[in-house]
């Protein structure tokens, strides 16, 4: 089953549309549409930056206005630097404007050619790992997926894979537009868990610290809900990809990756 993308959760309750995530949070379909030409690594350095696409409203995944900016954008600027250029930033609202864009980088992808569909997008080597799991009360005596039943009821994103795996189990589930609705439906007990990205639902406690919910560990077994993430690179030749590798592994290696998703709440688990 192919992911695509859906919309992800931004600063201001994260409501906003990331197509910075193609495929990373599984819901809507259809295909991102990129450029037909990209910067080679010998461009990106004679012109001095690296562009990424970004959305300007969507932490913690990246903002155009508040401090700290956002991991996405965090992690550019440490690419970047690598790189030896600096980072310039394509404010995108919608994933066809990648189109359009011009930037050499999207953070935060599947790590996977199916999942991408016909995106065109360079897949870099993952730097880690994630997908969808159970946020639940702190006192919950659901421990995975496979404890749900028909008396638990579960927030899901509208359209997502989560919906339809859940759903098919014959578990009640109520619909939600946004990850960050499905958690505070949760801390409220209007539901009794909510299927969100771990990511999510870090940050949700980073920024609710008097309503926390607890997170359960990810099942590997629920294959369609679990993904590795990696950088996806616009029309990139070999050395740009080679060059992204490379930084990647230097980066996760010191341990700035890690350090820049903690400032986020978000504690990152390696690829498989």
């Amino acid at each position: 089953m192919k992911r695509a993308s859906i919309a992800p959760n931004g600063e201001h309750k994260m409501k906003a549309i990331l197509p910075l995530m193609v495929g990373v949070v599984i819901g809507l379909t259809g295909q991102v549409p990129v450029p037909v030409q990209g910067r080679t690594l010998d461009t990106i350095r004679s012109l001095g930056a690296l562009g990424l696409c970004a959305h300007p409203n969507s932490l913690p995944f990246a903002s155009k206005t508040a401090d700290p900016p956002g991991f996405q954008v965090e992690l550019g600027q440490a690419l970047a630097r690598e790189l030896g250029v600096s980072l310039k930033l394509d404010w995108i609202i919608t994933q066809y404007q990648i189109r359009s864009a011009d930037c050499d980088i999207i953070l935060d992808i599947i790590a996977d050619r199916e999942a991408q569909g016909e995106t065109n997008l360079g897949i870099s080597k993952p730097y880690y790992r994630t997908g969808v799991a159970l946020a639940v009360p702190s006192a919950s005596q659901l421990t995975s997926f496979k404890s749900l039943d028909e008396h638990t009821k579960v927030g899901v994103q509208v359209g997502s894979v989560a919906a339809m795996t859940i759903g098919q189990r014959h578990v009640p589930t109520s619909t939600f537009g946004f990850e960050v609705d499905s958690l505070e439906a949760l801390a409220n007990h209007e539901i009794d868990a909510a299927a969100v990205t771990p990511t999510i639902a870090s940050y949700f406690n980073l920024t609710h610290p008097d309503n926390k919910v607890r997170i359960l560990d990810r099942d590997e077994n629920e294959t369609n809900l679990n993904w590795n993430v990696a950088i996806g690179m616009v029309r990139a030749d070999q050395g740009l990809r080679d060059a992204i590798d490379a930084a990647l592994e230097k980066l996760r290696a010191d341990g700035t990756i890690a350090r820049i998703y903690a400032r986020y709440g978000v504690v990152l688990q390696s690829p498989k």
